[in-house]
């Protein structure tokens, strides 16, 4: 019979994630999501050089410029696509 301290140290060993290293040694970087948090508060601290965001407020306004911009990106997109389309082009150019 395993003990209770083996058998929480068994689960809690099953359950990590293991990640190996790489050939020359290094772990793979978590890749984050993409987002415009770093240009909103460059922006910010721009225009607002004398006042501070929390990170609280941060995290609004970047979800909602976030969606804004992608929307847009999105629109933009189906537009130049569609205009494409119109003139039987196959490649959109910025000309």
């Amino acid at each position: 019979m395993v003990s209770r301290s083996r058998a929480s140290s068994a689960k809690k060993a099953g359950n990590a994630k293991r990640t190996s290293p790489k050939k020359d040694g290094r772990k793979r970087k978590h890749k984050g999501k993409e987002s415009y948090a770093i240009y909103i508060y460059k922006v910010w601290r721009h225009v607002h050089h004398d006042t501070g965001v929390c990170s609280k407020a941060m995290s609004v306004m970047t979800h909602e410029v976030n969606s804004f911009v992608n929307d847009i990106f999105e629109r933009i997109a189906a537009e130049a696509s569609r205009l494409a389309h119109y003139n039987k082009r196959t490649t959109i150019t910025s000309r």
